[in-house]
């Protein structure tokens, strides 16, 4: 393993750590716009909260790696910081994930902005006004599953695993 680990190593710019994690956030992001805008389906309030953390770190990564497109050199203390950062806001998008899959399960309620409000002792004029602000697409019905794995479960998925990518190029970034 030396030799993959040296390739690693020599491979593994601190430009080139920041840029997997700009491709990987806005391939993830940019699937979920597709399965919206080719795909035709709709997002709740919980969907659109999930993508907050990659463009989150879409801003962030692209506000590094700006300097290294005109030649100037990322300081491996910087890359491996703003990685961890990277990797914890990967941990946030897969608690809000963890949330929405238990909204969706069933474990717990949503926000009232996932299943709409409360409509006890409400007059009808109030029942009336609550109904036509409700939310189109409710979050606790699985509008899409694959191996009944609902979006939101792979969403929860992806981001452990980007967070711990981050951890691993954060690690592996080579040193000066």
């Amino acid at each position: 393993m030396p030799f993959e680990h040296d390739f690693v190593q020599q491979w593994l710019t601190p430009a080139r750590a920041i840029g997997l994690v700009l491709v990987a956030s806005a391939g993830v992001l940019g699937t979920a716009l597709l399965s919206q805008y080719v795909g035709g389906l709709q997002p709740c309030v919980l969907c659109l909260y999930q993508r907050v953390p990659y463009v989150a770190t879409i801003v962030l990564s692209a506000a590094v790696l700006a300097p290294a497109t005109v030649g100037v050199r990322l300081p491996p203390a910087l890359t491996r910081g703003v990685l961890a950062v990277c990797a914890a806001v990967f941990l946030v998008g897969a608690g809000i994930a963890a949330f929405h899959v238990g909204v969706e399960q069933g474990w717990w309620h949503g926000t009232e902005a996932c299943t709409g409000p409360d409509l006890n002792a409400l007059t009808i004029e109030q029942m009336r006004e609550q109904l036509l602000h409700a939310p189109v697409v409710r979050c606790d019905e699985v509008a899409w599953s694959l191996f009944g794995i609902s979006m939101a479960g792979y969403n929860f998925l992806t981001s452990l695993v980007l967070s711990a990518g981050c951890l691993w190029l954060a690690r592996s970034t080579r040193r000066p």
